[in-house]
């Protein structure tokens, strides 16, 4: 059975490019997102188990993305890709329950590693 995957960032390309780094055998049902409100508008509506999440969004940022899905006790994984690497953010991303900080361009073997790590594929 797929895995429901959102894919949240403001920028298509972006989009497109995590949607290419995932692997072919990663079995996969993918929405996308453009900012953080669509993003949450379909955490709430349906289940989601893994969300790839930029940070630096219109609407509603990656921060409160996340402050919203551990408020609202929402079941997924989440795998922040952001160009911010500071040290200080991916703490507090890692804190609000993050499991993962990729820096873009994501890197698909990077990205094979942690999704295998976590038993994602």
């Amino acid at each position: 059975m797929a895995l429901p995957v959102l894919i949240c960032d403001d920028s298509l390309l972006a989009r497109k490019q995590v949607r290419k780094s995932l692997p072919e055998s990663f079995d996969a049902d993918i929405l996308t997102a453009s900012n953080g409100l669509e993003a949450l508008t379909i955490l709430r509506s349906q289940e989601i188990g893994l969300v790839f999440l930029d940070l630096t969004m219109p609407e509603l940022d990656g921060i409160g993305v996340l402050e919203a899905i551990k408020q609202d006790g929402l079941d997924c994984f989440v795998i922040v890709i952001s160009a911010d690497i500071q040290p200080e953010m991916q703490k507090r991303v890692t804190e609000l329950g993050a499991l993962a900080f990729i820096h873009k361009p994501v890197n698909p073997e990077k990205l094979i590693v942690i999704l295998k790590h976590y038993g994602l594929i």
